[in-house]
C-alpha cells in the first residue's frame, strides 16, 4: 500500500522536528496533517499543512496548499488573543519565515486566525513535495513554538 502524502509528511516532520520542542504529536488525513506538542488530542492552537481550494489563493487554477500556525478557538476574541504574542514578536519569526507567511484571518473562515503561507498550484504526485512541506512545517514549529512557550510561561 502506498503511503498518502501527508502520511508521508508526517513520517518526515516526526524525523527533523526538534525534540527540544516537546513531544510532536500528528494527525495526518487524505488532504492535510496537523501537528502540535505534547498533548494527546490536537488543541485549539496548532500547525497544519493542507490542501484548500484556489479561490482563497491569487493565482492558484487548481489547487493550493497552506502551511502554517491555526488559532481555531469557537471564540474570535480568544485566536487573537492568541496571534498577539505572535504579532508582537512579528520581526523576529518574519526573520526566519520569511515575507511569504501571513498572519491575521483564517483563509475562508472569519473568526480564526493564522500565520502561513500559500502555495499555488503544487504538483500533488511530486515525490519530494512530501519533504518539502515537511520542511517548510518544521520551520513553522522551530519559529513560532518557542515565541509561543515564552508568552505562555
Amino acid at each position: 500500500m502506498e503511503l498518502e502524502l501527508f502520511d508521508q509528511v508526517a513520517d518526515a516532520l516526526l524525523a527533523i522536528a526538534p525534540p527540544e520542542l516537546g513531544q510532536l504529536r500528528t494527525q495526518p488525513r487524505r488532504w492535510g496533517i496537523k501537528a502540535w506538542f505534547d498533548a494527546e488530542e490536537c488543541p485549539r492552537e496548532h500547525y497544519e499543512a493542507q490542501v484548500i481550494a484556489a479561490k482563497h489563493v491569487a493565482g492558484a487554477e487548481v489547487l493550493a496548499i497552506e502551511i502554517g500556525f491555526h488559532a481555531e478557538h469557537p471564540k474570535p476574541a480568544d485566536n487573537a488573543e492568541a496571534l498577539a504574542p505572535l504579532l508582537a514578536e512579528e520581526a523576529a519569526w518574519r526573520a526566519e519565515l520569511g515575507p511569504e507567511a501571513e498572519a491575521g484571518e483564517f483563509i475562508g473562515r472569519g473568526g480564526w486566525q493564522r500565520v502561513s503561507e500559500t502555495w499555488a498550484d503544487p504538483d500533488l504526485s511530486d515525490p519530494e513535495l512530501c519533504f518539502e512541506v515537511a520542511d517548510r512545517l518544521a520551520t513553522y514549529l522551530t519559529a513560532i513554538e518557542p515565541r509561543r512557550a515564552g508568552a505562555r510561561a
